[in-house]
């Protein structure tokens, strides 16, 4: 998988070396607020990281995970994967530490992974979803020029409630 670089950022792939920061940000129950996983003990994160390792090993994909870092700290992460070939769909998610929210890296690490679906996958829709009290992540969305589609009803199950989502995508 290509490492994406923005002027503030490099997205690369996750190593074993990643975990206590991925961990610093997936086991604070404030990031996950709004995610339906999390906050994640010391083994599920671990997990994640071989997984995500793994599928970065496969020539074959349909699903891209970059570790989000600058100055060679792990800020978040952000992917992009393929809903359908033949359609030329895909979803778009991120996460960053809470001591990065704010700073407009969000945007910066979304706007580079869109950037690729589009001109790398071929992909004419990318989708992203939140939950409508997320008014930081509809505001990254927005910036990188999607779109608010629709209110999904009891879209996700997130800590044992039914909760609704946005739907958010843009065209090309």
């Amino acid at each position: 998988m290509p490492d994406l670089r923005t002027d503030r950022l490099l997205l690369r792939d996750f190593i074993s070396a990643d975990v206590p920061g991925v961990h610093a940000y997936a086991a604070d129950a404030e990031v996950c607020r709004y995610m339906d996983w999390g906050p994640n003990t010391l083994e599920q994160t671990r997990v994640f990281i071989e997984d995500t390792m793994a599928a970065a090993s496969r020539s074959a994909r349909e699903s891209f995970t970059w570790a989000v870092t600058a100055g060679g700290e792990v800020l978040g992460a952000c992917s992009v994967t393929i809903t359908s070939a033949e359609h030329h769909r895909g979803e778009l998610g991120y996460v960053l530490a809470r001591r990065f929210w704010g700073q407009g890296y969000a945007t910066e690490a979304a706007d580079a992974v869109l950037g690729f679906a589009r001109e790398e996958l071929g992909l004419q829709r990318v989708e992203a979803t939140c939950r409508p009290g997320n008014i930081a992540s509809q505001r990254v969305l927005r910036r990188i020029g999607m779109q608010q589609e629709a209110l999904l009803r009891s879209h996700m199950l997130i800590r044992g409630r039914r909760e609704d989502s946005l739907l958010f995508a843009r065209m090309d």
